[in-house]
């Protein structure tokens, strides 16, 4: 490539060290239940998802595991998620991935609401006029948020 010249070198470095520095803020983004999200009778909303998740035995509950299938599932897709949003959020990495965790609470939303797994104990369809799993008032289903760190 001898003898070819470039120009804009200098808005080109500009531009690159603006890139470089919204990739440098170190960013995380947290999705899930978090710790504010309770039901109208105190318990923690978190609480009752990992006892959906994982069960509980002592009160023969089998495990239901929402959360596990949705990252085993749709986790191989999130990083070229991550470079989409970069692209599109003019490689700010706190909005990108803000824009990745709302694609990622949906899916886990996606995943509660689709989840068929152990029947449910005919006491527990009696009580709730339903045999759907994972869902009851609609109050977990409408807990799950996201949030970026920065």
């Amino acid at each position: 490539m001898a003898g070819k010249a470039f120009s804009g070198g200098e808005k080109l470095q500009a531009r690159l060290a603006e890139l470089a520095r919204n990739l440098s803020k170190s960013a995380t983004v947290k999705v899930g239940f978090m710790g504010g999200a309770i039901y109208p009778d105190g318990t923690l909303v978190a609480a009752v998802a990992a006892f959906n998740e994982f069960g509980v035995p002592s009160h023969n509950q089998p495990p239901r595991p929402f959360f596990r299938g949705m990252i085993a599932d749709k986790s191989p897709t999130w990083g070229d998620g991550v470079a989409e949003a970069l692209k599109r959020c003019d490689y700010d990495a706190a909005e990108a991935l803000d824009a990745v965790g709302e694609d990622i609470a949906g899916q886990l939303g996606k995943a509660i609401q689709d989840y068929s797994g152990p029947m449910l104990a005919p006491s527990t369809v009696a009580t709730k006029g339903f045999a759907k799993q994972l869902i009851d008032t609609g109050d977990m289903w409408r807990s799950i948020t996201h949030e970026v760190e920065e």
